[in-house]
């Protein structure tokens, strides 16, 4: 008989998304905002049969309700199904939403120490050389423990405080877009494994009353993006996933969108659902899952990708 392939336990992040790169497969990731989120993201992924990532960000920890690094890891090890999901550390900015400038080195290093699968350095809001310069010394830090890296390059706004800027003027003008000649120069020079890159995709609110508001209806560049793609070759990352219409996200699959993170819109469902149920957790939870089922399902059509998937 013949053997069963499978995504098994120890199977390097690194050659799943490279795998999931090369047969144009999107891999889910999904920010935990609250802690008790943790558990509907991996229950629905398995039930799904749907390799995807769970991931925490410094703002999840810092303007919600993430609380540490450790308890986000303490509380994935202890529910995951590792043929299903990884643990990834995501947006540890050199400079943050605010403008400070943030310690990142002893957070990277924590998060390997703890067994995050991947990390995320995001030199983004520094000049090219600098975040050049940061990214390397990362990737060096990580290859060392074989846990691959993503940076970003250009800007994914949204996270700043203050209003943005009308979204049709940033699309139709490609303002904080990444420049094809930068990226593929910055893949080169730092040895980075995945580039977040920006084509009108854009973050969610995180503080004051805009985090509560629906995102908008972001497109994408897809002519752009292929640029990159081809400039790079290399697994791309979606940021801001949250609100793109499902058209773009379907076109960015075939052209290098590997990864794409997923935060509002499962964080608001949470808390939409907590404040109506009377804080009740395992409703929130159970609306949670029912909006990955969603997007999974409906909106990036890539239930069963696990199978697919198996290395």
């Amino acid at each position: 008989m013949e053997k069963i392939k499978m995504i098994r336990d120890n199977t390097p992040v690194a050659e799943i998304m490279i795998k999931a790169y090369q047969q144009r497969i999107l891999i889910p990731a999904f920010n935990v905002a609250y802690i008790p989120m943790i558990l509907p993201i991996i229950e629905t992924l398995k039930q799904l049969r749907t390799f995807g990532l769970v991931e925490v960000a410094r703002p999840d920890v810092e303007k919600f309700g993430a609380r540490s690094f450790k308890e986000v890891a303490d509380e994935y090890f202890r529910l995951a199904d590792r043929s299903f999901t990884r643990l990834h550390l995501d947006h540890i900015p050199v400079i943050d939403e605010d403008g400070n400038k943030v310690n990142w080195e002893p957070l990277i290093r924590e998060a390997i120490d703890l067994g995050y699968d991947s990390v995320m350095i995001d030199g983004s809001r520094l000049p090219l050389e600098e975040n050049i310069l940061v990214t390397k010394k990362v990737v060096e830090l990580s290859h060392q423990h074989n846990i691959p890296v993503e940076a970003e390059l250009g800007a994914v706004l949204g996270h700043e405080k203050g209003p943005l800027p009308p979204y049709e003027e940033l699309f139709s003008t490609g303002k904080g877009f990444t420049k094809v000649d930068e990226a593929k120069r910055f893949v080169e020079e730092t040895g980075v494994d995945w580039l977040s890159v920006a084509i009108g995709n854009i973050h969610g609110a995180i503080s004051g009353a805009a985090k509560s508001r629906d995102k908008i209806q972001a497109r994408l560049n897809i002519e752009h993006l292929k640029k990159i793609k081809e400039a790079t070759g290399i697994p791309l990352v979606l940021h801001g996933g949250s609100g793109i219409q499902p058209y773009y996200i379907l076109q960015a699959i075939q052209n290098g969108i590997t990864k794409i993170n997923i935060g509002t819109t499962i964080r608001q469902t949470y808390e939409r659902e907590l404040a109506k149920s009377n804080n009740n957790i395992k409703k929130a939870q159970m609306a949670v899952s029912e909006k990955i089922k969603d997007l999974i399902k409906e909106e990036y059509k890539i239930e069963g990708s696990w199978d697919r998937l198996a290395v």
